[in-house]
């Protein structure tokens, strides 16, 4: 069995001992480790470090060994630009996306997004989104933290984060992923970074699509049937890694 990985904010380094953060060691108490336990600390930075597990009193402590400078991170930098979805669907999308190596996630505030956040109920959603990412980390293998950026429009997040070329998804499109993908001019602009867009339930506006034309956003179809905006973003996710054998 694996040593048991885990998330620690603070700054970590080779042969040091630390007191473990207070939701590390409720982690460590919650899943029965005892003293003499390997575990595994990584600070989001890149790489990872073994450790040794023991208690004083109260305090979890471990003494660390060596930098393992182990990544999992995708060939390439992607970005998801996803439309705010109903309920608690954004939680699910945000631990599939840490798991397929999405290097940024971008919550779109769009014309037919059901869900509006601000003010505390915002700050206390990212809280929680910031703990997903985490926990997914900790289980998948990462290394280094997702970012998550807080909710924008879809102008505000084309205009400050989307990076490389810009797919939008739409089942409208003339053009499907793969074709466009192996376009030579998509491959030179995808070699180390793409953005793709994904709507809510109900898909964008005519406005939000005006403006992914102004920005430069090029439509692509995706299969022949209409999927969920909690399902198209991620399979959008795992095809285009696929195909850029990223």
């Amino acid at each position: 069995m694996a040593d048991p990985r885990f998330y620690c904010p603070e700054p970590l380094s080779a042969r040091q001992t630390l007191a473990l953060p207070n939701s590390v060691a409720h982690h460590i108490r919650v899943r029965r480790l005892e003293a003499g336990s390997t575990i595994i600390l990584f600070d989001g930075r890149g790489g990872e470090l073994p450790g040794t597990l023991d208690f004083q009193g109260k305090t979890a402590c471990v003494t660390l060994g060596e930098l393992h400078p182990k990544e999992s991170e995708l060939a390439g930098e992607l970005c998801l630009f996803q439309g705010l979805p109903s309920g608690d669907k954004m939680d699910w999308v945000i631990e599939k996306a840490v798991e397929l190596g999405v290097s940024r996630i971008v919550p779109i505030s769009a014309h037919r997004s059901i869900l509006k956040l601000s003010g505390p109920r915002l700050e206390k959603r990212l809280a929680h989104w910031a703990g997903i990412i985490e926990s997914a980390s900790e289980q998948c293998g990462r290394n280094r933290l997702m970012q998550i950026s807080p909710p924008q429009t879809l102008e505000e997040a084309l205009n400050a984060r989307a990076i490389g070329e810009r797919l939008l998804c739409d089942p409208s499109a003339s053009e499907d992923l793969e074709t466009r993908l192996s376009d030579p001019f998509c491959k030179a602009k995808t070699d180390r970074a793409l953005t793709l867009l994904v709507g809510p339930e109900g898909g964008w506006s005519p406005e939000e699509l005006q403006s992914c034309t102004r920005n430069n956003a090029h439509a692509i179809r995706f299969g022949t049937r209409v999927l969920r905006t909690e399902t198209a973003g991620l399979a959008l996710v795992a095809a285009t890694t696929a195909l850029l054998r990223w």
